[in-house]
C-alpha cells in the first residue's frame, strides 16, 4: 500500500482557509492522506500576535475567515519551503498576481510526482498571449495540475452550506484524487476533462461581477443586471473559445464553474460589492480595497487588464464591450454613466 499523501495548502486567505477546513477534516478520516495538513501562512501581526500562532493555538484564521474553527490537524507554517517540503499534493490558493513569484521560490523543492490543485482565479498575458495560473505552475514546477472552481463562496463553504464545485483535470485519475480530498456531503464536486475552460471561467466571472456591481451602484434594477449576466456569459464563452487549447463545450458553462459561479458572484462577493461602492463613492479601487478587504486584493479589475491585453493582441476589443467597459471605467476614467450604453450597442443586439 502506498504511503499516505502529504497535503500542503499554499495560501491562507478566506478561500485557502475554507479549503483547509475541508482538507483537514477529510485527511483525518482517510488512509489515503497524511493526517497533518500544512498551510503556508504569510506571517503578519494581528492584535500583537502572529497569525500563525493564532491559527495553531486558537484554530481559527481570525483575519481572513473569522468565526470558523479549523481542524486541529491543520498546522500553519510561515516559511513556504518548510510548508511544502515532501508534499504530495500542493493546493494553490494565493492571489493570481503572486503565483509566479511563489512558484519561483518553490522551484527545485517540489517532487515531480506532486499533484497541484489550483484554486486561483486569474491569469497573465504576455507577448505570447494568455497564460493560465495552472500553466505557470506546470512550467515552473514541472508537475501536473488540476483546477477547482465553482459557485462556492468561502464563508458558505466554511459554514457547511450545500454547494457545488467543478474540478477540471486532463488526467482524470488526478482529478479523482483531488475530489476525494475536497468533496464533502455539503460540497459536491464533479470532475470534467476541460480544465482550461473550468479555470478561465473562474477568472472571467469576476469581471462580469464588477459590471453587476456597477448596475447595483447605478440603481439599474434586476432586469438590467440579468442582461449584464447574460451578455457577460456570452463574452466568457467567446473569450474561452479564443484562448483555450482544444474544444470549448457549452456544456462546461452549465457546470458549477460556469453559470452557477457567475450568478453567485454577481449577487455576492467582493467584486460586486466594491464595484458598487466604486460607483457610489467615487473612490478608487485601491482605496476601497484598503478600506473594505483588510489586506486582500480584488481580482476582477486586475483580470480586466489581462483580458484587454489579450483582446488588443487579437484586435478584437470591439467584440467584447462588457469586458472592455469594465477595464476602461476602472483604469481609463471612462464615466460610469456610459456602462449601460456600451451594453446597448453590444454585438449580441445586432
Amino acid at each position: 500500500m502506498a504511503p499516505p499523501m502529504k497535503v500542503c495548502i499554499v495560501g491562507s486567505g478566506s478561500w485557502g482557509s475554507a479549503i483547509g477546513k475541508i482538507a483537514g477534516e477529510n485527511a483525518a478520516k482517510s488512509k489515503r492522506f497524511d493526517n497533518t495538513v500544512i498551510m503556508w501562512v504569510f506571517e503578519e501581526m494581528v492584535k500583537d500576535r502572529k497569525l500563525t500562532e493564532i491559527i495553531n493555538t486558537d484554530h481559527e484564521n481570525v483575519k481572513y475567515l473569522p468565526g470558523y474553527k479549523l481542524p486541529v490537524n491543520v498546522i500553519a507554517v510561515p516559511d513556504l519551503l518548510d510548508a511544502a517540503r515532501d508534499a504530495d499534493i500542493l493546493i494553490f490558493a494565493v492571489p493570481h498576481q503572486f503565483i509566479r513569484q511563489t512558484c519561483d521560490e518553490l522551484k527545485g523543492h517540489v517532487k515531480p510526482s506532486t499533484i497541484g490543485i489550483s484554486l486561483i482565479k486569474g491569469f497573465d498575458t504576455g507577448l505570447d498571449g494568455l497564460k493560465l495560473a495552472s500553466d505557470m505552475i506546470r512550467e515552473i514546477l514541472g508537475i501536473e495540475v488540476t483546477v477547482l472552481s465553482g459557485a462556492c463562496l468561502a464563508s458558505e463553504v466554511a459554514a457547511e452550506k450545500f454547494c457545488e464545485g467543478t474540478i477540471g483535470a486532463a488526467d482524470i485519475a488526478h482529478g479523482n484524487v483531488s475530489k476525494e480530498l475536497l468533496q464533502t456531503q455539503n460540497f459536491w464536486i464533479r470532475v470534467v476533462e476541460e480544465a482550461d475552460t473550468v479555470e478561465i471561467c473562474g477568472a472571467l466571472k469576476n469581471v462580469v461581477a464588477v459590471g453587476a456591481g456597477f448596475c447595483d451602484g447605478l440603481g439599474c434594477g434586476d432586469n438590467t443586471k440579468a442582461a449584464v449576466i447574460r451578455l457577460g456569459l456570452m463574452e466568457m464563452i467567446a473569450f474561452a473559445r479564443l484562448c483555450c487549447r482544444g474544444p470549448v463545450q457549452c456544456s462546461t458553462f452549465l457546470e458549477s464553474c460556469g453559470v452557477a459561479d457567475l450568478i453567485a458572484t454577481c449577487y455576492r462577493g467582493h467584486n460586486r460589492k466594491i464595484a458598487k461602492a466604486f460607483t457610489v463613492t467615487g473612490k478608487t479601487i485601491a482605496q476601497l480595497e484598503e478600506e473594505m478587504l483588510d489586506g486582500q486584493k480584488l481580482q476582477g479589475p486586475r483580470t480586466a487588464i489581462e483580458i484587454n491585453r489579450t483582446l488588443q493582441l487579437h484586435n478584437l476589443v470591439h467584440r467584447f464591450p462588457l469586458f472592455t467597459a469594465v477595464y476602461q471605467i476602472c483604469y481609463e476614467c471612462k464615466p460610469i454613466s456610459e456602462f449601460i450604453p456600451c451594453l446597448q450597442d453590444h454585438p449580441e443586439h445586432q
